[in-house]
């Protein structure tokens, strides 16, 4: 069996296929899917969205500073392709996918309410970075879904079936193989 050797690009994958929810500075709202998107620190908690320029909601994270990270899942997968594929200049897709804007706390974008995270970002640098503008925004707050709650307080984010995009598809997370830490945990 052979390796093939191809040109440079981006081939890590899986990725979580997000919706991003934002507001410009008259209040006018959209949404749009990106799967360029990953936690960078931890201390502060920051995370990074990869936004092409001349995507509709680029000029309003540039004029408001601020976006909400929404999670997917299974039931939101084609909701989550529709935002990615159609245009906020042209049509309403909260209205169109059925999806309930929510307040948030700390920014003026709103949340969706069908996700089961919702992470309230604020932008603190952008990137020019070629085909796509990054923008590392620090987390304010993260908002989860009751429903995902257990008994004892924990949340269980995989009992939403989270979606992931991976080379063109998008895929649900698989069977759970171990926990962090599982490779050294002492035997009984």
């Amino acid at each position: 069996m052979g390796r093939q050797t191809w040109k440079a690009g981006n081939m890590l994958y899986p990725l979580p296929a997000v919706l991003v929810s934002v507001a410009d500075s008259a209040g006018n709202t959209n949404l749009l899917t990106i799967a360029w998107t990953g936690t960078i620190c931890s201390e502060p908690p920051m995370v990074s969205i990869s936004v092409r320029p001349e995507r509709y909601s680029h000029h309003m994270i540039e004029e408001t500073g601020e976006f909400v990270i929404n999670l997917t899942t299974e039931e939101l997968a084609y909701a989550t392709d529709y935002c990615g594929v159609k245009s906020g200049k042209d049509i309403d897709k909260w209205r169109e996918m059925n999806l309930t804007p929510i307040a948030g706390e700390h920014v003026k974008a709103p949340m969706v309410k069908e996700s089961p995270v919702n992470l309230e970002c604020r932008v603190t640098q952008k990137l020019e970075l070629g085909s796509h503008d990054m923008f590392i925004a620090e987390v304010l707050a993260v908002h989860v879904d009751d429903r995902y709650m257990d008994d004892s307080g924990r949340f269980n984010l995989n009992d939403s079936k989270p979606l992931v995009y991976s080379h063109g598809r998008y895929l649900t997370t698989g069977k759970e193989i171990g926990s962090f830490g599982y490779s050294v945990k002492k035997k009984k």
